[in-house]
């Protein structure tokens, strides 16, 4: 089994002394985000996960704890894109910190294993067409020796994003106009030898070699696992979703970094409410387990096809 932490909260920035402390004690709770007293106990043992896929803007809190994940194969998804404070309030300076980050991370696990996101991008009048192009080249110049691959996707807009990017006057992507941003953006990923894939996008791009990203990417695995495994598509994910099934370990409204666009948090105040119910010693990423709650424990089993060709 592969488990995403998280899709749902920035694990490695926030939260890695409690996933170090889950990793010790071999096992993690996780509430069902449609029933908050329905509880899966999830295994962690190393015979069963067979990869982690770490989600973040900001790894450096949990760099020096790497070395605690030796029995682990993972890799990280890491957004780095070309927004300031005023859309990602909680993320230090890209240039001074997170550029270097990135780096120093691809320094320790090599360029396979962090994959840089681009994502979403979102038109306003400060962030605009020429912006994004400008922006995103220089960042490519900087990450181009350190990773493989940038996935984008162009902003989607629920009623929760709509309600937290209220002031930013955002406006909605045309077609034309995100072709001809995927055009751009593919020339100059293509220029460094990047390959450029898009999350969850409906729209074909094959005509500038982007191709559809598989963010939990059981291919991926493989190849650095050295092994065939047998996983299929995530159903609950969207359609145009190309991830592998997958176990995610987060909680809603508990990341701290701050993103207008974040799908994942309704309001900051909540947020905030949440954030004094985090215990590093609990189970639980939030809070700790009541009397309602009931416990069920998650089938857990590796997807490593171990035996195959012994006998081809």
């Amino acid at each position: 089994m592969i488990i995403s932490a998280s899709r749902r909260t920035d694990i490695p920035t926030y939260y890695s002394d409690w996933f170090m402390q889950r990793i010790k004690e071999g096992y993690v709770l996780a509430r069902n985000p449609m029933n908050a007293h329905q509880v899966s106990r999830i295994s962690l043992n190393p015979e069963v996960v067979d990869g982690i896929v770490f989600w973040t803007k900001n790894p450096l809190p949990m760099l020096d704890k790497l070395p605690l994940l030796k029995d682990y194969m993972y890799y990280f998804q890491f957004t780095l894109n070309g927004y300031e404070q005023d859309v990602e309030a909680g993320v230090p300076p890209k240039d001074k910190f997170i550029v270097p980050g990135f780096q120093r991370l691809s320094d320790m696990l090599g360029p396979e294993r962090v994959i840089w996101r681009y994502d979403p991008i979102l038109l306003n009048n400060k962030y605009t067409f020429n912006y994004h192009v400008q922006r995103f080249a220089e960042l490519a110049k900087q990450l181009a020796p350190y990773t493989k691959q940038c996935t984008i996707s162009f902003l989607d807009m629920y009623a929760k994003t709509e309600r937290n990017m209220q002031g930013l006057a955002v406006q909605p992507w045309s077609l034309e106009q995100m072709d001809a941003m995927a055009k751009a953006l593919a020339e100059i990923a293509h220029s460094y030898g990047l390959e450029l894939a898009t999350c969850a996008e409906g729209i074909e791009l094959d005509k500038y070699g982007i191709k559809h990203a598989h963010c939990i990417d059981g291919g991926l695995f493989e190849k650095l696992l050295g092994c065939p495994m047998k996983v299929g598509k995530d159903k609950n994910q969207r359609q145009e979703c190309g991830c592998v099934a997958s176990v995610d370990i987060g909680a809603y409204n508990t990341c701290r970094n701050g993103c207008r666009y974040c799908y994942a948090n309704f309001n900051n105040a909540m947020v905030q409410k949440n954030r004094q119910q985090h215990h590093p010693g609990s189970a639980l990423l939030l809070g700790e387990v009541g009397e309602e709650d009931r416990i069920t424990e998650r089938k857990m089993q590796s997807c490593l096809e171990r035996q195959q060709g012994l006998f081809a």
